[in-house]
């Protein structure tokens, strides 16, 4: 019969757990500390620990590594209250098997512990990841605590102690920089330099010159020679924001530095040898550039061999009260305001909005909703125009007739933005709106919905969710137009 070792002081926790397998073929051993626990562990040999973070006596990651000493294969979920990014990339980062945020989801713990039994049987993959110094000072600014920034934060833990190449992939404004940051902060490389070049915001002829160096005279106004990023970041770190820009003979350089770590500056003859981790990002589709002859293969098998995903802020609405709470403190300290909170309709607003430019967008409007505070609350007054007239904002349901004027608004306020992503982020505008207006219509039925849109009941689903449109609020309002009406017949 497997068992798993459950080290919690919280003793509700430690009877929740053992009655969740009390039907089972799993026997729970329970331990209030984690001394108890290294006890059990030498005298039953358990398949699988679940490990709380805070512990009487000392932090779940000492107790960690002590396990680790004892039996490194041992495969160890994490269980805590903690919303810190940090801790989550530290636990994975030393090598844990998963982390789990209370109030724990039980039927997917009983699912990760079984997942551990099978890797504890298999025996032959390891648990132990290297570990690496932290990085002194302030943490990575990474927030969410939705499962898709968990997942973001276990990949960051479990690659970045390996010194391999990562590509991080993303919408604009979603913190790809935050990401590659973060690798860095957990990486051996920490005490070597962070660089980061946007290859998207330096003209192509300069590019190479940018990241390689050049020779004196090697073109027109090279007056002297320049050392390039991957002289100056020997021993660190490179990020190479929208890595899909470059041109053909700039990634063919890149391939030749992440193959053999070496290059020449522009117009020079000798081969410099560096030592340089690169984390590239982008917001493009780099599988149809392959396929459309504009990006080398070859470079994009290098690149992509370990890929992190970071959602938009529209598949993670989890976090929103998150990030504003983290933007109010920032920017109290940066504006020196004192602005409290936020009014529970502009919070509506927000929440009912799409954000295409993502966190990015989210920082700006609140800075400048906080520049025009005169209290300690924000209210939808102080939000710009174009979102609190977007598609799904309160006191927009009774326009039925289209969105052409939303659409002036949006693109306007898209262009003046210099977005790189304007045909998505407008069709989004435009299926937020239809997707709504048939909702209505079907009265939040969604298999009528369905039917009249063309498509299948789970692709409605699954746009409701990714829009994040409420069917009650919609039902709501139909109501009270339907008794308005009744109330003021024509």
């Amino acid at each position: 019969m497997p068992s798993v070792l459950v080290i919690d002081d919280d003793r509700v926790v430690r009877h929740l757990i053992s009655q969740a397998f009390e039907h089972s073929d799993v026997r729970v051993l329970p331990a209030g500390t984690a001394e108890e626990g290294l006890k059990l562990i030498e005298e039953r040999h358990p398949d699988a620990v679940l490990l709380d973070i805070m512990l009487p006596g000392g932090s779940g990651l000492e107790a960690f590594r002590k396990i680790h000493e004892q039996d490194s294969k041992l495969p160890v979920i994490f269980i805590t209250a903690l919303d810190s990014s940090d801790t989550a990339i530290e636990a994975m980062k030393l090598g844990a098997y998963d982390y789990l945020l209370k109030p724990l989801d039980l039927p997917h713990l009983e699912t990760l512990v079984r997942q551990a039994f099978e890797i504890r049987r298999l025996a032959n993959v390891p648990v132990g990841v290297p570990g690496a110094q932290r990085a002194e000072g302030k943490g990575d600014l990474l927030v969410g605590r939705s499962s898709k920034m968990q997942e973001v934060y276990k990949a960051v833990g479990r690659v970045a102690p390996q010194d391999v190449t990562v590509l991080v992939r993303g919408e604009s404004g979603t913190g790809k920089e935050l990401v590659a940051r973060a690798i860095y902060q957990h990486s051996a490389r920490v005490n070597g330099p962070f660089l980061a070049v946007n290859c998207a915001a330096i003209p192509d002829a300069l590019l190479e010159s940018e990241l390689f160096g050049h020779e004196k005279g090697s073109f027109t106004g090279a007056d002297q020679r320049r050392i390039g990023k991957f002289e100056q970041c020997t021993g660190g770190t490179l990020f190479l924001d929208e890595v899909g820009d470059m041109s053909p003979l700039v990634q063919s350089k890149l391939l030749r530095v992440l193959q053999q770590q070496e290059f020449e500056r522009v117009g020079g003859n000798q081969t410099i040898k560096t030592d340089v981790r690169v984390v590239a990002a982008t917001n493009r589709n780099l599988e149809k550039m392959v396929a459309d002859g504009e990006f080398r293969p070859d470079l994009y098998y290098r690149l992509s061999g370990f890929a992190i995903h970071l959602p938009s802020l529209r598949e993670r609405p989890d976090d929103l009260l998150l990030l504003v709470d983290h933007c109010l403190v920032q920017f109290n300290r940066e504006l020196n305001k004192e602005v409290d909170g936020v009014a529970s309709e502009a919070l509506d607003l927000l929440a009912k909005y799409s954000w295409p430019g993502n966190i990015r967008e989210l920082q700006n409007v609140l800075k400048q909703a906080m520049l025009q505070a005169t209290g300690p609350v924000l209210v939808p007054e102080f939000l710009p125009a174009h979102l609190r007239e977007s598609p799904g904002a309160p006191g927009d349901e009774d326009d039925h007739d289209g969105v052409d004027g939303d659409l002036h608004g949006f693109v306007a306020q898209r262009l003046s933005a210099d977005t790189n992503n304007l045909y998505a982020e407008t069709l989004e505008v435009v299926e937020r709106y239809l997707v709504t207006r048939v909702l209505r219509v079907a009265e939040g039925n969604q298999s009528k919905a369905a039917k009249i849109l063309g498509i299948t009941r789970g692709s409605l689903r699954n746009k409701i969710r990714s829009l994040g449109i409420s069917i009650d609020r919609l039902v709501k309002i139909e109501d009270d137009l339907m008794a308005a009406e009744s109330l003021h017949p024509l």
